[in-house]
């Protein structure tokens, strides 16, 4: 009697942690079937620098979400934009990550500062993207981005080209109108620049990093500048088409004529725009739409726990080595605007309508946009 009674006991205490172990497997990692619901009903943060960038909120934005939507028609992106201030991207990434998002993809307005955001990611055991711009983290884990010294070299070598192809004198001045302080990128634009124009025989007469790549600002510098040098002013080198586009600003209130060659870089249509009207000599494209589709791809691949290899690393700041995938940006003039923006279908399928416009029409057609 006691030998059965302990065989009954044995017996259910085998049922009891076979149902254990059942229940164990159901609710944790190591179940593919609710690894998968979870992961097919992911929510993803999207958060965004700035709304002074165009491509933001035209390309970036809409090309991610749609791939999401492709990759997982159940997953939900929680999306917002700094607006240009550090704090309220902190705020921002806060409140995702109360709401229970799988993976951050972050485009940092202050890569600094960002580096607390992916710290409070990863207390939470959420993957960080670091998207466009790289932040000075070591736990975060890709960076998607173009060869960003590479942007600052084709802008650099467009118009040190362009000046020794118009003849203008060694020793003539270049005006360089970087990008924002807090962003790591422009440290790489501005490196890349400078690698090229301080052995081109051309002098810098004075350079400004803009905060928060305000075209505002980037046009009150240069006003001063104009101010300053005067005719001595034979080139702006701006880092992006929003800054551009404030030098050139400058230069037409002040009434210099002829505009002197003025780079950028995102190809906003603005931008394409000018080059077409000649107030711009040149841009720097960055095919956004697979920067996009690949940062949604590797967030998908995230929320499985998946981690697929990059196909290079950056260094931080710091040091600490990020898996990344860098693109390949292409400089753009009037003479292959065609063959990139437009074949690119970058403003949508109708790109060529937007840009040539009433006012931009002679242009395209002696340009071949169409």
């Amino acid at each position: 009697m006691k030998i059965a009674t302990k065989r009954g006991m044995i017996a259910a205490s085998a049922v009891l942690l076979a149902a254990l172990s059942l229940t164990a497997c159901s609710n944790g990692s190591g179940s593919g079937s609710s690894s998968t619901a979870d992961a097919s009903k992911a929510q993803i943060g999207l958060l965004l620098p700035d709304s002074v960038t165009a491509r933001y909120e035209a390309a970036d934005k809409p090309f991610f979400e749609a791939k999401i939507k492709d990759l997982c028609p159940d997953c939900k992106v929680l999306y917002a934009n700094a607006d240009g201030d550090a704090s309220k991207q902190q705020q921002q990434a806060e409140s995702m990550l109360t709401q229970g998002v799988k993976v951050l993809v972050l485009d940092p307005f202050d890569g600094e500062a960002a580096a607390s955001i992916v710290g409070e990611a990863k207390a939470k055991n959420i993957p960080v993207i670091s998207y466009d711009r790289l932040i000075n983290s070591k736990d975060v884990d890709y960076y998607i981005s173009f060869d960003n010294e590479e942007v600052g070299k084709l802008q650099a070598t467009a118009l040190v080209d362009k000046l020794k192809k118009d003849g203008v004198a060694a020793g003539s001045g270049i005006l360089m109108v970087n990008g924002s302080p807090t962003d790591n990128n422009a440290t790489l634009f501005k490196k890349g620049a400078h690698s090229v124009i301080d052995s081109s025989g051309y002098k810098v007469l004075a350079e400004y990093d803009t905060p928060g790549w305000d075209p505002a600002q980037a046009q009150n510098w240069v006003s001063g500048q104009i101010t300053q040098f005067g005719s001595q002013i034979k080139a702006v080198y701006a880092a992006n088409d929003g800054t551009g586009g404030g030098a050139i600003a400058a230069l037409k209130a002040a009434n210099v004529s002829p505009i002197p060659p003025v780079t950028g870089q995102d190809a906003e249509l603005a931008g394409i725009q000018r080059i077409l009207a000649g107030d711009q000599y040149m841009t720097v494209y960055k095919a956004i739409q697979p920067e996009a589709e690949k940062a949604a791809e590797l967030a998908i691949a995230l929320t499985k726990a998946q981690k697929p290899a990059g196909d290079t690393s950056v260094d931080t700041a710091g040091g600490a080595k990020i898996a990344s995938f860098l693109l390949k940006p292409v400089a753009v003039t009037t003479d292959n605007i065609e063959s990139t923006v437009v074949k690119d279908e970058f403003y949508g399928a109708d790109s060529a309508a937007k840009i040539c416009t009433a006012d931009y029409k002679a242009a395209c057609d002696k340009y071949g946009i169409k």
